[in-house]
C-alpha cells in the first residue's frame, strides 16, 4: 500500500469527517442508514430519539456527504452516500471485533 502525502486541506476535511462520525448518536444514525434507505421517523423510533434531533444530525451528515437523501412522496429516506462510507464503517466494525 502506497503512503500518500495529503494536503493540509485534505487532512482537515478528513478530520472533520471523523469528528462528525465520532459522535455516538450520529454514528448510530449513519449505521441505521447503511443497512437500507430509512425514513427519519423510523430512525428516530429505532434509536429512541426525537425526529427533530435525528433531522438535525442528518443535515450535518448530508452536508458532509456521509448520507444522501431521496424523497418518496411525503417521506425522505436516507442512505449511506456511497460505497466508501459503507466500506469504511464495515471495515472498522470488523477491526474492533478482532481479538487482541
Amino acid at each position: 500500500m502506497a503512503i500518500h502525502t495529503e494536503s493540509d486541506a485534505s487532512v482537515a476535511q478528513l478530520a472533520d469527517l471523523f469528528h462528525l462520525l465520532g459522535d455516538p448518536t450520529r454514528l448510530r444514525i449513519v449505521l441505521a442508514c447503511v443497512r437500507a434507505p430509512i425514513a427519519v421517523s423510523d430512525i428516530a423510533a429505532s434509536l429512541q430519539l426525537s425526529s427533530s434531533l435525528v433531522s438535525h444530525h442528518l443535515r450535518l451528515l448530508r452536508a458532509a456527504r456521509i448520507v444522501k437523501s431521496e424523497r418518496q412522496g411525503k417521506q425522505v429516506f436516507y442512505s449511506a452516500a456511497d460505497a466508501h462510507i459503507s466500506g469504511v464503517l464495515h471495515d472498522m466494525l470488523e477491526h474492533i471485533a478482532e481479538p487482541d
